[in-house]
């Protein structure tokens, strides 16, 4: 089974066995996201079959040309497309943290906010392809013009937003250890310097985090509510940085819903991995022959 992820800038593809088991990956590295995508693709399997395609953004202009330059290659003509985190929820429901639940959802946040609801076993996507499009909740009375291009949600806690809110601080005064994590140069600072940051005690990046686990835990509690399922799965950030986000994010997800919902709710963290929605993509394509 193959599957491929499109990401900003480059692409990931793997190969798996019929357990989910990753054979081969290769990730390509290139503005021209088709171009990214033909390199990884020619990287792990030149054969024929069903290709599994995970995007962040159905919409996204970039990602439209890439699908073109795979149709152009006579061993993607079975390709079948779906959310990011669409195909994460799958990975995660058939090898990973929802290992035999029905009732799923997945939020992941990382470079984008991603998410994925799967409903006995079965994913929900929508009319158009765009159900649980995590990154347009709308958390924020305030409207700004970054919510209007990437959604509330996405603005205030993907990479650049965490970044972006803790530069923000600095300009206003703020005195933070992280600037000198990046040389001094705030144009360099990174979402691993805010984390490191806050582990080292940074007030700044504590603050910062704290306020990113307090907008995750509102958008988790918000598709649970939709959703009502068995499992939440908590990906990206929350996964590979649990020891600053988790029980936050918990907490806030509890401080949230009714008591009743949150009794009846398992929160787990994913173990799929990055690979997760080429995984799940390539395991959707498998099941549409």
């Amino acid at each position: 089974m193959r599957g491929l992820e499109l990401l900003d800038g480059g692409a990931v593809a793997v190969l798996i066995d019929d357990n989910g088991q990753v054979k081969k990956r290769f990730a390509a590295t290139n503005a021209d996201l088709g171009a990214a995508a033909v390199a990884a693709l020619e990287k792990v399997d030149g054969s024929s079959g069903p290709l599994g395609v995970a995007v962040f953004n159905p919409d996204a202009a970039a990602v439209a040309a890439a699908l073109k330059s795979l149709d152009r290659r006579a061993d993607s003509k079975a390709r079948h497309v779906v959310a990011s985190g669409v195909a994460a929820a799958v990975a995660e429901a058939w090898t990973g943290a929802g290992r035999g639940v029905k009732d799923v959802v997945y939020f992941g946040v990382t470079e984008h906010a991603v998410a994925g609801v799967l409903r006995d076993g079965v994913p929900v996507t929508g009319a158009h392809g765009r159900a649980a499009s995590s990154a347009w909740l709308a958390l924020n009375p305030v409207e700004r013009e970054d919510y209007r291009k990437t959604g509330c949600l996405e603005a205030e806690v993907a990479a650049s937003g965490i970044v972006r809110r803790l530069i923000w601080r600095i300009k206003a005064g703020d005195r933070s250890r992280v600037q000198e994590l990046a040389g001094g140069d705030l144009t360099a600072v990174s979402l691993s310097h805010v984390l490191n940051g806050a582990r080292a005690g940074d007030g700044v990046a504590v603050s910062v985090m704290r306020d990113t686990a307090k907008y995750l835990g509102m958008a988790a509690a918000n598709l649970v509510v939709i959703a009502d399922p068995e499992m939440l799965v908590l990906g990206g950030i929350m996964a590979t940085d649990a020891d600053l986000l988790l029980e936050p994010v918990r907490s806030e997800i509890a401080r949230r819903l009714p008591p009743p919902m949150m009794q009846t709710l398992t929160i787990a963290t994913a173990q799929a991995g990055a690979d997760a929605p080429a995984i799940g993509a390539a395991r959707l394509a498998a099941s549409k022959r």
